[in-house]
């Protein structure tokens, strides 16, 4: 087991959870790489290891707890702890306008980016809290902000994406909640918005690479004992919710 920090990642096997992966695995981080896709998750464990990082593939579905229950046995078994838990795994469906909408693609985007987000956390809690110093970083993004939305002004306002915004909005109260349970202990947990990535859920129509979108998850994710909890940050600052 040993002192070595090891962080597991949802949705790592490409994008902006590889990019993580990455970055943690050369801080000396022991990267494990949940996947749903074995092929695509061993594929990228092998490049992570082509580059000296220590890196393990963990098949993880967000939507299946089986899946999930079985990576955390597996990472209680090799590891005994689980310092950094980064909740990365997201879709992203084309909606129409709000009142376009239906209940069930509200339910598909939810399945994942919320209830995704939960499982996990729940999950993976009690690894986490055998760490020194968890720490918890749920991926968000600026259009989850009722602030920012509420502001005609705002650069990305007629983004009206009902599902994937407020989904969004939901993962950053599950922070703020899950925070404040875990205010006296040494578990921090933070939204990180990685901002308008180049990545396949969008086409690659964003202006920002994957790796400058998973800096502010690996500046969250190795925060020190005297960092912030239950924040909302970009690679900036504080992002208002």
């Amino acid at each position: 087991m040993g002192d070595k920090r090891v962080a597991l990642v949802t949705g790592a096997n490409k994008g902006i959870g590889f990019e993580i992966a990455k970055q943690l695995g050369n801080r000396g981080v022991t990267v494990l790489v949940g996947a749903r896709d074995e092929a695509r998750g061993i594929a990228a464990v092998n490049r992570l290891k082509a580059q000296g990082i220590a890196a393990q593939f963990v098949l993880l579905d967000v939507k299946d707890q089986h899946t999930i229950d079985e990576a955390a046995d597996s990472i209680a078994h090799r590891y005994g702890k689980l310092d950094i838990l980064v909740n990365n795994a997201g879709i992203f469906l084309n909606e129409p306008l709000p009142s376009g909408n239906d209940v069930s693609t509200l339910k598909e985007v939810y399945e994942t980016n919320v209830f995704g987000v939960f499982r996990m956390t729940k999950t993976m809690l009690p690894l986490l809290r055998k760490s020194d110093g968890g720490r918890i970083v749920n991926m968000s993004s600026s259009l989850g902000s009722l602030t920012l939305n509420s502001d005609p002004d705002f650069e990305l306002a007629t983004f009206i994406v009902l599902g994937y915004n407020s989904s969004k909005t939901g993962v950053n109260a599950l922070t703020v909640f899950f925070a404040n349970e875990l205010r006296n202990t040494p578990i921090k947990v933070n939204s990180a918005d990685p901002g308008y990535c180049a990545t396949d859920m969008n086409g690659y129509s964003g202006p920002r690479s994957p790796e400058q979108g998973a800096s502010v998850a690996v500046y969250l994710a190795t925060l020190p004992d005297g960092g912030p909890t239950g924040g909302f940050f970009n690679e900036v600052g504080a992002v208002p919710w």
